[in-house]
């Protein structure tokens, strides 16, 4: 019934429909006030959050093989001829601009918008308090007009993070499940996993895009020489973007697993999150092959990723098997209700 009434109420953010959006903000408020008073005493307490030792080295271990790749990787590209000044002056102007730029661009690659709390209320009201519990600031708020059901959290650190939540996930959950999905955004605000991943996303692409115009460097002009260092620039490129992307990998998908116990503590209900995960992926099935296609460029940064089926998709998927985390959100589910 909730579900329901909140589709109905569900708009855009853009131009005029603005006003839909605080209309679902107030419909997402008015349902979840119920639920909102039975955690008003939990809020004037803060949740035990513990820190995720088993994240943490691996997001230290990961920034150091990428460090030492990419020590490497510009020692071969100097010693293959491309100019170091050059390089170091696009490569550093590339490093600031994915650091300070990368929220600004995921959020206008979903076509986002930030929402004031008279806009969006009841989902403002919700993260407020899900950052009480957490102990962590309050972070931006947007929302992005799709009806690909999904939600994101961006953002160099917890003073300049984002998170979003799409019209389509609003539309679909019920607002403890709505709320399962934000506490694991949050999660990884509290975790700082966010900026590792923009940095291991970005040496993968510098990779790439070295991959791509590998031609340009090592003179290229047709020479002797030319020839011979622009074959060595193509195959240790490639061979960083393999290391860039395996280490990515492996940290997104244990990420998840954090985000989602993080999210479970936070509410106290992971057996809501687990439902919010069922619902999206079963949502994700009727959303049109194209928007997916579009929002698929985010995927490392959304809870569920929004590709389209497949065996080799599936194999190198951002996230871990649905299966496994609801199995593990149902073991927590369990040590919860035996600790009760």
């Amino acid at each position: 019934m909730q579900g329901n009434s909140a589709r109905r109420d569900a708009g855009t953010v853009s131009g005029a429909s603005r006003r839909d959006v605080v209309l679902l903000g107030l419909q997402v408020g008015v349902q979840g006030r119920a639920h909102s008073l039975q955690f008003v005493s939990m809020a004037a307490q803060r949740a035990i959050f513990p820190r995720d030792w088993g994240l943490q080295s691996r997001m230290l271990l990961t920034m150091f093989l990428l460090g030492l790749v990419y020590v490497a990787f510009v020692g071969v590209l100097i010693t293959a001829g491309a100019g170091a000044v050059t390089m170091v002056v696009i490569i550093g102007a590339l490093t600031f601009a994915q650091l300070f730029l990368s929220d600004k661009l995921g959020l206008a690659a979903m076509g986002a918008k930030e929402v004031s709390p008279e806009e969006a209320p009841g989902l403002h009201a919700m993260i407020e308090r899900l950052c009480i519990q957490a102990d962590i600031p309050k972070p931006k708020i947007a929302v992005a007009d799709t009806d690909v059901p999904n939600a994101f959290a961006m953002g160099r650190s917890q003073k300049s993070a984002t998170v979003c939540a799409t019209t389509g996930i609003m539309r679909t959950l019920s607002p403890s499940e709505l709320e399962g999905v934000m506490a694991h955004e949050l999660a990884h605000v509290k975790n700082r996993d966010v900026l590792v991943m923009t940095v291991a996303s970005f040496f993968a692409s510098i990779a790439a895009m070295m991959l791509q115009f590998s031609f340009f460097f090592g003179g290229g002009d047709g020479d002797d020489d030319g020839a011979p260092a622009a074959i060595v620039i193509l195959l240790v490129s490639g061979l960083v973007y393999v290391i860039s992307f395996v280490l990515m990998l492996a940290l997104s998908r244990y990420r998840e697993f954090s985000a989602d116990r993080g999210a479970a503590i936070v509410t106290g209900r992971p057996s809501a999150l687990a439902s919010a995960l069922v619902k999206i992926s079963g949502a994700m099935q009727q959303v049109p092959t194209q928007d997916l296609r579009e929002a698929e460029r985010m995927n490392a940064f959304f809870i569920i990723p929004a590709s389209v089926k497949g065996s080799l998709k599936s194999l190198f998927s951002t996230h871990p098997p649905m299966e496994k985390r609801i199995e593990r959100l149902q073991q927590l589910e369990a040590q919860l209700q035996g600790t009760a």
